[in-house]
């Protein structure tokens, strides 16, 4: 995976394969992420990495963590640096910490990075100064100027500033080195003095760096080695159903309680009806366990498949409902098909409409949708909880809530009135449409009607609304599939206007560079001899422009490169400028 990762790069930058690629890699600490705002080097502000864009503001606490510095050392400091880092717990401090929480009669803390992240987001600063905390920086984020053009030596500078870093961070070239200092840390990483789950790797030129950018939230750059799981025995006590906001039937296995990787596992998701087959699973059977990556139990091997015992059977109706649960062709998971009268199908959506990575409504929990559903308050879907303002008074008479908590709600929800498009998009939990994708579809759309029109055009047979939506980077037939599905069931019409009519979300915009083809539809064509194609349709994005497959009436530019053939041929007809290669590096270093 490594290898294929790196030869990725090589065909994304047209790097020759006698090019020799040099990295950075370190430890990657098992703690909570930091992130510092230094202005002219001096600490302004703190904030937890959150959902990766909006985080927890926790400035005075950091100021109780010795390893934070509040002045950067020396001089000469840019006059903005956002420092990234984690903070961690030493696993010494944690076990006296936790031997304390145990004399006082109070929580103990299940591993030191839930006992670091407890820690650091305390309301009360006082109390994380009686914490352990620790520091290590990683990276950087938002800065006006950086020291050096390599990883490397901007990690070096930072270290100059007074700022601590890995001791374990390197600098290596080729992938051989990589993997040889992947297995040194391996190798010691029980005598550390803080939990580690593997080692991340980072090309060195932050040139390459900016060429390659980011897939979603991951930078194609970097890539996080994990170390394998560890693993234990237990029995499998029983297997339960769980009905997910898709109405997804997943058998959750009950465990007698087993100690892995630090953590005792009660819990492990058995995925679906052909997983079990596959393990032959049934309560009571011994069974070894692991947690990938260090977080996630799974089931290994089941020991015990040959003892004579019953099969399971795999439910056939919604445990929730009642309704009938289905697979359809194709799939393995088995569905119900109650739709929104499946209670659990309403209670999943909802709170994944409100969640943090979707319309982010602080003051939503699980409680609290729960006894609205039980009121009938939300009944018509997340459009009435626009209309919670209206039940002020009822909810004022509601056991728990006060004056002050009920118009804290109120006005998280109003501040939700004109929401992100894209976040607004996921929230709806359309199958197949994740967090990326729906920001992938709302830079080409814009506007959520428009999405609709060409959606429901799409499924009704218009080739060129099918095109139209294939041709968008990451959308394939099964999210078109998936959109068409959705729009085509009333009901989901009803849910979708009537959600539409309490909000209403702006124009999508990305965040782009002026430049000549702003606004316009570029193709590429022939080969490309200076750059891959991916990294040419990515400097069209950054530039505004959209980046389609095919050439219509609607391309503004075409730029072609050697053997373009039929593309070229339909601008010419077309009358639509083309440019070759060179002119497009005009205009991208024209844009700056």
């Amino acid at each position: 995976e490594v290898e294929e990762w790196a030869a990725r790069m090589r065909r994304f930058l047209s790097l020759p394969e006698d090019c020799a690629l040099a990295f950075t890699a370190e430890d990657k600490i098992d703690g909570l992420s930091c992130s510092l705002r230094y202005e002219r080097g001096r600490l302004v502000r703190a904030a937890t990495r959150g959902d990766g864009e909006v985080g927890e503001d926790v400035t005075p606490n950091v100021q109780h963590i010795p390893d934070i510095r509040q002045h950067f050392a020396g001089s000469g400091h840019p006059e903005l640096f956002e420092l990234r880092g984690e903070v961690y717990m030493e696993k010494q401090a944690f076990a006296a910490l936790n031997a304390a929480q145990h004399e006082a009669g109070a929580r103990l803390f299940a591993t030191p990075r839930n006992a670091a992240a407890g820690s650091l987001r305390q309301k009360d600063a006082r109390v994380t100064g009686q914490r352990p905390l620790r520091f290590l920086a990683h990276g950087w984020g938002e800065v006006s100027a950086l020291p050096a053009e390599t990883q490397i030596g901007v990690m070096q500078a930072i270290a100059a500033w007074g700022v601590p870093l890995s001791p374990l961070l390197v600098r290596v070239e080729g992938i051989a080195a990589l993997l040889a200092h992947y297995q040194r840390i391996a190798a010691g990483r029980a005598a550390l003095p803080y939990d580690i789950d593997g080692v991340v790797y980072k090309l060195d030129r932050l040139d390459w760096q900016a060429r390659l950018g980011s897939v979603g939230k991951a930078p194609r750059w970097a890539l996080a080695h994990k170390f394998p799981a560890e693993r234990a025995e237990t029995t499998l006590e029983a297997i339960d159903i769980q009905v997910g906001r898709t109405g997804k039937l997943t058998p959750v296995g009950r465990l007698s309680g087993v100690l892995v990787g630090g953590v005792t596992v009660y819990n492990v998701t058995l995925h679906n009806r052909d997983e079990i087959a596959r393990l032959g699973l049934r309560p009571g059977d011994r069974i070894l366990i692991q947690r990938a990556g260090d977080v996630i139990p799974q089931v290994v091997e089941n020991l015990t498949r040959e003892a004579e015992r019953p099969s399971y059977a795999f439910p056939d109706h919604c445990p929730v409902c009642g309704s009938e649960a289905v697979a359809e062709e194709g799939e393995v998971d088995v569905r119900c098909t109650g739709g929104l009268v499946c209670r659990a199908q309403q209670f999943e959506r909802l709170r994944h409409f409100v969640s943090r990575a979707a319309l982010d409504i602080e003051g939503l929990g699980e409680k609290t949708i729960t006894e609205f559903l039980e009121l009938g308050w939300l009944a018509n879907g997340p459009a009435d909880i626009f209309r919670l303002k209206d039940r002020r008074g009822q909810l004022l008479t509601r056991e728990g809530w006060q004056e002050k908590s009920v118009d804290n709600l109120l006005a998280a929800i109003e501040a939700k009135r004109a929401p992100d498009a894209a976040r607004l998009l996921f929230g709806l939990g359309i199958r197949h449409v994740g967090a990326v994708t729906a920001r992938d579809l709302m830079k080409h759309f814009h506007e959520l009607p428009r999405l609709r029109e060409v959606a429901e055009s799409a499924h009704a047979g218009d080739g060129e609304a099918l095109s139209e939506l294939t041709a968008i980077e990451g959308v394939g037939p099964v999210v078109v599939e998936a959109l068409g599905d959705f729009f085509h069931e009333p009901h989901n019409r009803a849910v979708w206007d009537d959600l539409l009519s309490e909000v209403a979300p702006p124009r999508y915009e990305v965040e782009t560079r002026a430049s000549a083809v702003s606004g316009k539809t570029v193709v590429f064509t022939g080969k490309l001899e200076t750059m891959s194609r991916d990294e040419a349709k990515a400097q069209a994005e950054r530039l505004g422009a959209k980046s389609a497959g095919s050439v219509s009436a609607k391309t503004d530019l075409v730029v072609a490169g050697p053997g373009a053939g039929s593309k070229l041929k339909q601008a010419a007809a077309l009358g639509i400028e083309v440019i070759d290669e060179a002119g497009w590096a005009a205009i991208v270093a024209a844009a700056g």
